[in-house]
């Protein structure tokens, strides 16, 4: 009965077994072009969707040039506390930030002609390599990723972080693998040979036949549409747009009386630029409160007290420090989890935005009712006299010593009627003229008669 009951277990994880090897869940993520926010939402949310789907294997495909460090970093340590096997598979390149995150994964397959390497952290403007304090920034990253796969049974690395910083530091030489001064990148054999790559796939099919997965399921992680707004909103360079409009808004509302289309602009603004950090975490309910706290201030100014001083001041100041904060992974005025090249990004576009927008307002206030399109938000017409327009009667000079009637009491001013035309006058000294009073008219100031009482 016994041998019975222990050939029935095995039977019944036999059948479990070849189960799990029909059932096998693959999930794919694709990270290709710039390496930005966009980026780094889908690699967040396809990681969460492959936890909820019990996935056996998440294959991260990449082909890029690199991007933005801070997200690559970020994707990069995603990867690296996954409890999922991590397979890269490099549709071709795995440029600079690309290269960190192929590293980052348990397992690395090129495609033939593959590229993996080139990490210099470069200026995004003109392409020029960053200060050395970014180069050793991206130097730790990569040593620490390649590190992080430990070493062999002999003691010896899986992924030689040296190799890892060449690919950073020009001046990193290794004997016999890189004793050049230019940056280290591999080509799929070199990878190969180097440890670099476990082995040479066309796709990830492919792949999971080297893995000896013979039965799986696919899925891909499809971005919504709300991922795709997300990513473009939170892009540097539309938050650096939101602050120029925010800015920019509240600067010419400053400029008119009362409520209207530019601080419209930049209330919309500051929810394009809030709301997508306040859902990702990053902006706390302070520094949105700090943000309000400076938009009232600024009311204060605008409403209640005259000209500019200190709640204007102060409303701008807690403005740019709330818009800054919130891109910041800060615990109030703790910044110890915020990498020194994220911090030093976000003072960047912070700055770039704020000057950006103190520039348009120059811009605009001198190009605005002048000719062409900037003429459409000024009101240019001019009142002729020609046209009717006249501020005073222009026969007021030749109505001197000609004489009239009080069509109402002068205390001391009043109208009267001279020829049949009612005028505007002030009697002489001050004194009282009566309703229908005969009057003389006998001098003239600011566009009234000055009249006395006929003798």
């Amino acid at each position: 009965m016994r041998k019975v009951f222990l050939l029935f277990l095995l039977v019944f994880w036999g059948i479990n077994l070849l189960a799990s090897e029909v059932n096998r869940n693959i999930f794919v993520i694709t990270i290709d072009g710039d390496i930005n926010s966009r980026m780094w939402i889908y690699a967040r949310k396809g990681m969460s969707e492959a936890v909820s789907l019990n996935s056996d294997l998440l294959v991260v495909s990449i082909n890029t040039y690199g991007g933005e460090l801070q997200y690559a970093d970020s994707i990069a340590t995603l990867l690296m506390k996954s409890k999922l096997p991590t397979i890269a598979f490099v549709d071709n390149n795995a440029a600079s930030a690309g290269a960190l995150i192929a590293i980052a994964c348990d397992k690395i397959y090129m495609r033939s002609g593959g590229r993996i390497g080139a990490a210099t952290v470069v200026d995004g403007i003109d392409g020029k390599a960053m200060p050395d304090k970014y180069q050793s920034y991206m130097r730790a990253i990569m040593r620490a990723a390649a590190e992080s796969h430990g070493r062999d049974s002999i003691g010896g690395w899986y992924r030689d972080p040296l190799i890892a910083e060449a690919m950073v530091d020009p001046n990193t030489i290794i004997p016999d693998i890189d004793d050049s001064t230019k940056t280290l990148t591999l080509t799929t054999q070199e990878a190969i040979k180097y440890r670099y790559c476990e082995g040479q796939a066309e796709s990830i099919e492919q792949i999971l036949q080297v893995e000896h997965i013979d039965e799986y399921s696919i899925h891909r992680f499809v971005p919504s549409v709300w991922d795709n707004i997300k990513g473009f909103v939170t892009s540097p360079f539309v938050r650096g747009l939101l602050i120029v409009l925010i800015i920019g808004g509240i600067w010419f509302e400053l400029q008119q009386p009362g409520i209207g289309f530019p601080l419209a602009v930049a209330v919309l603004s500051a929810l394009l630029y809030f709301a997508p950090l306040y859902i990702d975490g990053l902006a706390a309910n302070w520094e949105i409160i700090l943000f309000v706290v400076g938009m009232l201030l600024l009311a204060v100014e605008i409403f209640v007290i005259p000209g500019f001083g200190i709640a204007g001041i102060s409303g701008i100041l807690l403005i740019i420090f709330s818009l800054t904060f919130a891109l910041l992974d800060n615990d109030v005025f703790d910044f110890r989890r915020v990498a020194g090249t994220h911090l030093s990004s976000v003072i960047l576009t912070v700055t770039i935005g704020v000057i950006a927008g103190f520039a348009l307002m120059l811009y605009l206030s001198h190009k605005i009712g002048s000719k062409g399109v900037f003429a459409k938000f000024a009101l240019l017409a001019s009142q002729k006299s020609a046209d009717g327009f006249i501020g005073v009667p222009d026969d007021i000079p030749s109505l001197v010593g000609q004489r009239g009637v009080a069509v109402s009491d002068l205390r001391p001013v009043g109208k009267v009627d001279i020829g049949g035309r009612v005028y505007d006058a002030i009697s002489k000294h001050g004194r009282f003229i009566a309703y229908d009073t005969d009057i003389e008219v006998v001098g003239y100031s600011a566009g009234q008669l000055l009249v006395s009482v006929c003798v």
